[in-house]
């Protein structure tokens, strides 16, 4: 049986809301307790550290992808599994998704939305069916929804986006939701 990789896009900071760490840590621990292994932007900063060491905690495969340039900015955990540093961006995001089975995005900022549509408009394209979920922590996400929803509302994109996007609410629903994606 092949292992199966989570990727989990996240922000290299903590937010304004105790409960996005908190998400952070239940579900790293949760894709570690799956025997699953985290893919994710190698920082040890921010709700990224978070993840990955509650992963860790629980002894779990941990696979980090980060750009040269971001190697100080993100503070690079370099004791992870599988420690990768990438010339760009671009090619951080291409083998995140590439290396893994499914994607779930956090809350985050201005790259976590880079990677969530990057990951969603390949999907569209075609170029990957892997599932991308989205954890509202404590509904950071509604007014992303509310737009995802307008788009479509407004013939900017076919039905089909809103479908390539799982939405939930806790770690919990992300992992019975990767369960049942990934069976």
């Amino acid at each position: 049986m092949t292992v199966k990789s989570i990727c989990v896009y996240c922000g290299s900071r903590a937010g304004a809301n105790p409960v996005y760490a908190e998400d952070a840590r239940a579900l790293g621990w949760e894709i570690a307790r799956q025997g699953w292994r985290l893919v994710y932007g190698a920082g040890d900063v921010g709700l990224m550290g978070e993840v990955a060491r509650a992963a860790q905690g629980a002894d779990g495969d941990t696979f980090g992808v980060i750009p040269r340039h971001l190697v100080d900015r993100e503070v690079g955990k370099t004791d992870l599994t599988r420690y990768v540093v990438t010339e760009t961006m671009h090619e951080r995001k291409k083998v995140m998704i590439m290396n893994a089975d499914a994607v779930v995005v956090l809350p985050g900022g201005a790259g976590s939305l880079d990677e969530l549509f990057e990951a969603l408009t390949w999907r569209q394209l075609g170029l990957h069916d892997k599932p991308i979920l989205v954890l509202n922590s404590d509904g950071y996400w509604s007014p992303l929804k509310a737009l995802i929803d307008h788009v479509i509302d407004q013939g900017f994109a076919d039905a089909s986006l809103g479908e390539f996007v799982t939405w939930v609410e806790t770690p919990a629903t992300a992992i019975e939701a990767l369960r049942a994606a990934l069976s």
